[in-house]
């Protein structure tokens, strides 16, 4: 039995007494299904759910500050206007240089339409990516990539000549489409070394780009768009796939092709010196986040940044470091409130779209016709 004394130090102890909540603190509070199915509005009760959702809609806010909110559709003033653009495609320069990042397997996964969607838009302004980003777009244009399983043995799937990288697992991806991308890809670098040799055509990764980007002439591809839109396009490890693969047996056929990425370093580097204002989505980690990140260093940091990925910061990885380590740096400004949402990008991305980019699109069409 408890004496009096003793459950009254164990009441205290359970049952401290609370200092009231600051001022504004926000009611956690999800969306009722009593009010039928309303995506819109379940969307937007993500902010008030916690755990990731929370961080789902503070990515929402952050992206709207760039596109709509704060600085994109912002009139840009003369001075920055009059900057030198050091653009390698001359883009006209909007009043928010929205950065956007993802690795290869976005473009290998249905995530490469929503990409499509936005450079068809001309919603961002500058991309980076790995090679496998560039690469699966056309190879996309010639023949399809398939669903298969996690679980699909990589024995049983080399001796039939499929690919299950680890890179895009649950997808597979016929050794046939490489053949058609090499068939497809080889005559334009010819051309590409004869412009080089009798015209002096200095190509770099974000020239190439643009040139297959051209070549491809199909609206399904991202970067099909980027050429017509004026979008540059980074990747300083062009080499680093199927790309690399093909400019190795173009060597051999046909040597002498050179790529330069030091001007390309100029070039990625100046989008961001040269932004009225600087905005970051970055869909993974590795090269691209890094990039990206360093690029906007150059300018003391991006103004808005949204992360999406998986990685933890545990392992010191560049990827799974949060927007705070960016901030260290001066890769994030001191006074920006990025954000990180931890989580697969096929889940969320389209979702981000569609509350952000998508929806002031759609908007303003409506409002137009």
């Amino acid at each position: 039995i408890i004496n009096m004394d003793a459950q009254a130090t164990v009441m205290s102890n359970v049952l401290m007494a609370s200092s009231e909540m600051p001022e504004g603190s926000v009611k956690v509070q999800g969306y009722d299904f009593n009010d039928g199915i309303d995506y819109d509005k379940i969307l937007a009760a993500y902010t008030y759910s916690g755990f990731q959702s929370t961080n789902f809609g503070r990515a929402v806010e952050e992206i709207n500050k760039m596109v709509i909110i704060a600085k994109r559709k912002e009139p840009i003033n003369e001075e920055n206007l009059d900057k030198v653009n050091l653009n390698p495609i001359n883009r006209i320069k909007t009043n928010c240089t929205i950065f956007l990042g993802f690795t290869s397997n976005i473009i290998s996964s249905g995530l490469r339409s929503t990409i499509r969607f936005l450079v068809q838009h001309n919603l961002v302004d500058c991309l980076v990516v790995t090679a496998g980003g560039v690469e699966e777009d056309f190879i996309k244009c010639l023949a399809p990539t398939y669903l298969g399983d996690f679980n699909l043995k990589g024995s049983d799937l080399r001796k039939k000549g499929i690919n299950r990288r680890i890179l895009i697992g649950n997808l597979l991806v016929p050794n046939n489409n490489y053949c058609l991308f090499e068939d497809w890809i080889i005559p334009v670098f010819d051309q590409m070394l004869k412009e080089q040799k009798e015209d002096g055509v200095k190509w770099t990764p974000s020239k190439v780009i643009w040139r297959l980007g051209k070549e491809i002439d199909n609206p399904d591809s991202v970067y099909y768009w980027c050429y017509k839109n004026q979008i540059p396009v980074f990747s300083p490890a062009l080499t680093d796939g199927s790309l690399g693969d093909m400019l190795y047996l173009h060597s051999y056929k046909n040597p002498g092709l050179i790529i330069d990425i030091v001007e390309d370093v100029r070039l990625m580097n100046n989008q961001a010196v040269y932004a009225a204002n600087s905005g970051m989505i970055i869909l993974g980690g590795g090269l691209v986040k890094h990039h990206i990140c360093n690029a906007n260093l150059m300018r003391n940091g991006a103004d808005f940044s949204v992360f999406v990925n998986t990685a933890q910061e545990f392992d010191g990885s560049d990827s799974g470091a949060r927007p705070d380590e960016a901030v260290s740096w001066g890769k994030i400004r001191m006074q920006a409130q990025p954000v990180k949402v931890y989580a697969e990008a096929t889940l969320v991305f389209p979702l981000l779209v569609a509350q952000t980019f998508a929806k002031d699109f759609h908007s303003n069409r409506k409002v137009i016709v």
